[in-house]
């Protein structure tokens, strides 16, 4: 069963140093929203995330990674991402078996746990635009610090060709 359980935050932090990726990580009271990680901006520089975990009616799975404070058009969305029909969000089964975290959790570095290739990663231009790019790291508890050209890194890494558009309004 080992094979099917969701990487953890070591085993996070283990695949980014064996690539030699730099990052750095807060550990901080479990945060759900955007709205209750505010207080976090002094003590951690760089673009914060906002994640929409989101499917088409054909089940393409798309992962949004935008700035914390963007706004992404649902409704028109799909035309820039590739999707074959608007959007809707994904159900937390499937953000679970995909990318191996919950509601509250999700993060870019979820791709770790997509190991078939289910989702469609995309990253917002606005946000990879920061030097530094901060994610959770497979847990709402804590706040990983990564150089934006890293992340990309990373998900290459995993398998993934994220694509950066800009898909905030």
């Amino acid at each position: 069963m080992t094979e099917t359980s969701p990487k953890t935050r070591d085993d996070l932090f283990q695949f980014l140093d064996g690539l030699g990726i730099s990052h750095s990580t807060k550990d901080h009271a479990p945060v759900f929203t955007v709205a209750e990680s505010v207080s976090l901006r002094d003590e951690i520089p760089g673009g914060h995330t906002k994640n929409l975990f989101v499917k088409d009616k054909k089940d393409n799975f798309f992962l949004l990674t935008v700035e914390e404070n963007a706004s992404v058009d649902l409704k028109t969305v799909h035309t820039l991402i590739g999707a074959a029909s608007k959007v809707s969000f994904g159900k937390p089964e499937k953000l679970m078996e995909y990318l191996g975290v919950i509601p509250g959790s999700v993060t870019a570095f979820g791709a770790i746990n997509d190991i078939g290739k289910n989702v469609t990663f995309i990253l917002d231009a606005d946000l990879m635009a920061h030097d530094i790019v901060n994610c959770h790291p497979l847990s709402n508890d804590a706040t990983t610090s990564i150089a934006s050209a890293d992340l990309l890194r990373f998900m290459e890494a995993t398998g993934h060709a994220p694509q950066v558009l800009k898909v905030t309004g």
